[in-house]
């Protein structure tokens, strides 16, 4: 799609974490930290924003690097901006920083029952490797 990647910087900090929270009630996660993994990963650089227009359309981060491997992690794409290829953009970004950085292993976790964001990470060479399942506190 149209646009560029960036890096996400402080001054970004309030749209992050509004994002990340969104994420977070997306996935059945906890927002409780969305302040510090938006602190930590703008610290770190390892927030990927999609901005189409000089507006940010799509986040993506990265995790630490750990035995040669980089977890792509809280993609998001901002309501207005679904379903035109900034996700995938910002994803394939993401995935290209890790790799930059030295990562033989670059991973995401998908939910299973989600075919679009499936199809997008299948299209940008992700592949599926193993199924895994989470119990949750409340059962």
């Amino acid at each position: 799609p149209e646009g560029r990647a960036r890096a996400a910087t402080r001054a970004d900090r309030a749209l992050l974490v509004a994002w990340v929270e969104g994420f977070a009630d997306a996935t059945g996660q906890s927002k409780s930290s969305a302040e510090w993994l938006v602190d930590e990963g703008t610290e770190r650089g390892s927030l990927t924003l999609w901005e189409s227009g000089g507006t940010p359309a799509a986040l993506a981060g990265r995790s630490r690097m750990l035995a040669g491997t980089v977890r792509v992690t809280s993609v998001y794409t901002s309501p207005e901006f679904r379903g035109r290829g900034f996700g995938a953009a910002v994803t394939a970004e993401a995935s290209r920083a890790a790799r930059a950085e030295g990562a033989a292993e670059v991973l995401l976790f998908a939910d299973l029952a989600n075919p679009t964001s499936n199809g997008v990470y299948l299209r940008i060479g992700y592949e599926p490797v193993a199924d895994r399942v989470r119990l949750r506190r409340d059962t």
